[in-house]
């Protein structure tokens, strides 16, 4: 999938970006409950996943 709509997912749905990128494993997980605390924190771990 291009990079850029990685990004934009992860931006406004991180953990379907995550989803995408990694699969269901412990990165979705730990997004969810960084999005479900706050969801600038989901947001961040989204970005890096995606572009790591």
């Amino acid at each position: 999938m291009n990079k850029v709509i990685l990004i934009l997912l992860a931006i406004f749905l991180a953990p379907i970006a995550v989803l995408i990128k990694s699969g269901v494993g412990k990165d979705l997980l730990i997004n969810i409950i960084l999005c479900l605390l706050f969801y600038f924190p989901g947001m961040i771990h989204a970005l890096w996943v995606v572009t790591k």
